[in-house]
């Protein structure tokens, strides 16, 4: 586990502006940065970073936060990641906490096949560089030079041993040799696995190296055209995808992933400007990598070669991509066609049309590829049968309705008949359970779910706070406070006091004085953890508490403090719509917040005896209803509103 002192010094060191500028082109714009989106197909800069607060946020698809929020979000890194990225790019050491002496025996083991692969990886690369004739073939197949840099191709020279004579060199050991795959112990012999081969490094979604594929050059010879690395500690075939590490940026952004069978389909695609896209790389589909599809996308289309063995592995894949909840397409190729010679005959736009055009559900594609069913009554319920089969993998229950009546309308089966043949094969129960839970689990939620709607008025009035809190909490400033009592009368007077105060102890206590509580889950942490924050510190770091957030509140806290910088970047004035100034007339502000949260509490109560008064009248819950209605009206007063 890395240390807190590390990861204190990834953030003290870290820039946001810097890390972002490595991705994506930023602008000076005021105070901060802008560029276009890395989310979104936006036209028009909505992007901002904000070099005074260390956040950025895009407004154009919600997303924001801190320094690592950009690298989970855009780089797909987990935390610990997103750490050892940033240690790595600012030369911070990282220190490990105590650990076991068989973690640490592990944790060093799969350390060392890492730097093995890195090295073996920079090897093939250096051999290619060298070899002209390889390089000439590359090129005839239509690679540039910047594609194969960026895939990181190398070359084994076709000798019995010269990779491990060259690693043995350098100091790494036959075990670490052997274990990654590179080296094969036959006997009392090394022989280098990938000698004769062009080189193709496999990734983790991180970018570091986990394999390796090899392609013969010589289709003649009567050995495998493709192998791969054996599995080892750090890979494993089934929870790995080709082109990962260069695709899923794409990916994301195109909201789309293409999935292929080879190394060649990956790279020619690329090639053309087709960049969000991944292979398999020649094994059946998993569900592991389905899933490692989901954290980027929720929308596949597979395309497969235009053979019998294509056609397979695609049928094989629908079902297991359905079952994960995901949308899937299917693009079948010409025969004699696959992805890579499809594109380089085709170019980019042609291909795309083709995928466009081509690509069918897999209602439809499975109709398509038994069109014999018309002739035969047989088969039609057999393939029937089939598709309800896929229908019944299906989690959500309203895409099964959805599927049910396209299959009833285009084989023009009777809807009912169609449903009651899905209960035959009994998968009607799993539908009806789901349903049931489905129903269920959203009457529990309207009665105990919090406030989400930005919409809503005390969800805004809740915002408002954490806004002050996060840009004034720690100011001290004169409140004029208003003390209620009653009079002998038992009339409700105000008395007016002048009490200097932090803006946070003024919020605090006014708040528990009510027994306010926050309705929306993520505010009532945000606020919890920034009240602590003032009482446990003179002064409150904005910087560190966004980074000790989770991801999902240091979003919203970015929004919040940046909110401000995106009226004055589209200069509302201009337009004749004035944003009031947050700064200005604080202490008013801060009153009226929590006034006005005062007066929507009193609404709710007034709401909540009415309706209990319906059960029958009582003269007490009268008085009280009057009561809050005094209360009611003079804070309205207060607030210069109407009743």
């Amino acid at each position: 586990m890395i240390s807190k002192d590390t990861i204190d010094k990834v953030f003290e060191f870290s820039r946001v502006e810097e890390v972002i500028s490595d991705f994506i082109a930023l602008k000076k714009s005021g105070a901060n940065y802008k560029g276009l989106s890395p989310f979104t197909n936006e036209k028009t800069p909505s992007f901002v970073v904000s070099p005074s607060k260390q956040i950025w946020k895009d407004f154009s698809s919600g997303k924001g936060g801190n320094v690592i929020a950009f690298l989970i979000e855009h780089e797909q890194f987990n935390y610990p990641e997103s750490i050892r990225y940033l240690a790595n790019k600012y030369n911070i050491e990282i220190i490990e906490t105590e650990e076991t002496a068989e973690n640490i025996e592990e944790r060093n083991e799969r350390e060392s096949l890492f730097i093995i692969n890195n090295f073996a990886s920079s090897y093939f690369q250096d051999t290619l560089s060298e070899k002209e004739e390889i390089n000439e073939y590359l090129l005839e197949r239509g690679l540039s030079g910047a594609t194969i840099k960026n895939f990181n191709l190398g070359y084994s020279i076709d000798s019995q041993s010269k990779f491990y004579k060259k690693a043995n060199e350098n100091g790494y050991s036959d075990e670490y040799l052997v274990e990654t795959g590179l080296v094969i112990s036959n006997d009392d012999k090394k022989i280098d696995r990938f000698r004769g081969r062009i080189i193709f490094p496999i990734k983790s979604i991180s970018g570091r190296v986990l394999g390796f594929g090899g392609r013969i050059i010589d289709s003649n010879k009567k050995i495998a055209k493709y192998i791969n690395s054996p599995e080892s500690k750090i890979y494993n075939k089934s929870k790995t995808l080709y082109g990962i590490y260069e695709s899923k940026q794409f990916i994301v952004k195109d909201d789309m992933c293409l999935l292929v069978e080879g190394y060649m389909d990956v790279i020619q695609m690329h090639e053309h400007g087709i960049k969000n896209v991944l292979a398999s790389s020649g094994t059946s589909l998993t569900k592991e990598q389905i899933i490692l599809i989901k954290r980027l996308t929720s929308n596949i289309v597979v395309l497969f070669d235009g053979d019998q063995a294509g056609l397979a592995a695609s049928l094989r894949s629908i079902d297991m991509i359905l079952e994960e909840g995901l949308n899937v397409k299917i693009c079948s190729f010409p025969e004699g066609d696959d992805p890579d010679s499809f594109v380089r005959k085709n170019k980019k736009d042609k291909m795309l049309e083709f995928i466009n055009n081509e690509s069918k559900d897999f209602v439809d594609f499975k109709l398509s590829i038994n069109k014999d069913y018309q002739d035969d009554e047989d088969k039609k319920v057999s393939l029937i049968k089939n598709i309800l089969k896929s229908i019944s993998l299906i989690p959500d229950s309203l895409k099964q309705e959805i599927y049910l009546k396209k299959l009833s309308s285009v084989l023009q089966i009777d809807e009912s008949s169609l449903f009651r043949s899905f209960a035959n094969i009994g998968v009607a129960k799993s539908l009806n359970r789901s349903s049931k839970n489905f129903y269920k689990s959203k009457i529990s939620k309207v009665k105990t779910e919090d406030q989400k709607d930005p919409s809503t008025y005390i969800y805004q009035l809740e915002r408002q706070i954490i806004s002050i809190l996060l840009k004034y909490g720690a100011e001290e400033i004169l409140f004029e406070d208003i003390i209620l009592s009653k009079d002998e009368n038992g009339k409700l007077i105000e008395t007016k006091k002048d009490i200097r105060s932090k803006v946070f102890e003024k919020v605090y206590l006014d708040l528990q004085q009510d027994e306010i509580e926050f309705t929306h889950s993520p505010f009532k942490s945000i606020y919890n953890k920034l009240i602590d924050g003032f009482h446990n510190h003179e002064s409150l770091s904005i910087d560190n508490f966004i980074n000790d957030l989770d991801s999902n509140s240091s979003k919203i806290v970015s929004d919040i403090l940046i909110n401000d910088d995106k009226y004055q970047l589209h200069d509302w004035e201009r337009k004749n719509i004035y944003v009031k100034k947050i700064g200005s007339e604080l202490s008013q502000l801060v009153n009226e917040t929590i006034l006005n949260m005062r007066r929507y509490l009193i609404d709710k109560k007034i709401n909540e005896l009415q309706e209990f008064q319906k059960d029958g009248s009582k003269l007490d819950v009268l008085d009280e209803v009057m009561s809050y209605y005094k209360l009611k009206k003079m804070l309205s007063a207060k607030l210069n509103r109407v009743v």
